[in-house]
């Protein structure tokens, strides 16, 4: 399957969000929205994001997960789950051989396993995409 090529602006330099800076000196370079976002193509997949449990890293209701299945998932990824056939956005806590999955919002509990529960890690979020208006 080849993926089309959609090059889009992008102007050299960062946006401030304090004080405004004159934009003179930015220079506009073209962009492919899945080279900057997507390393594995074959092995990433979208997801949208239902509820509040991850809104202190950054990740909330309606956002679209870019999710890497192809990447080995490491301690404080934020990774995309199933457990016990259920599928959940969480943050992994892994030490020696204690896995847990932890929520970015205190009003949430962790989850943690006892002897016969099944995980199943689909995949680690390597960016979000968030839409402010359509």
């Amino acid at each position: 399957m080849s993926i089309p090529v959609l090059k889009l602006p992008m102007v050299q330099g960062k946006v401030p969000a304090g004080f405004p800076s004159p934009a003179d000196d930015f220079a506009v370079k073209r962009h492919d929205l899945n080279e900057l976002l997507i390393t594995h193509p074959q092995a990433t997949f979208f997801w949208q994001v239902s509820g509040h449990s991850m809104k202190d890293a950054g990740v909330y209701d309606g956002d679209i997960l870019i999710v890497n299945r192809a990447l080995r998932p490491r301690h404080g990824d934020i990774v995309v789950a199933q457990v016990d056939g259920d599928f959940t956005v969480k943050t992994l806590h892994k030490r020696a051989d204690r896995v847990k999955l932890v929520p970015a919002n205190p009003t949430f509990p962790e989850i943690t396993f006892r002897e016969g529960q099944q995980l199943i890690i689909c995949g680690v979020v390597t960016a979000t995409i968030k839409r402010f208006r359509t």
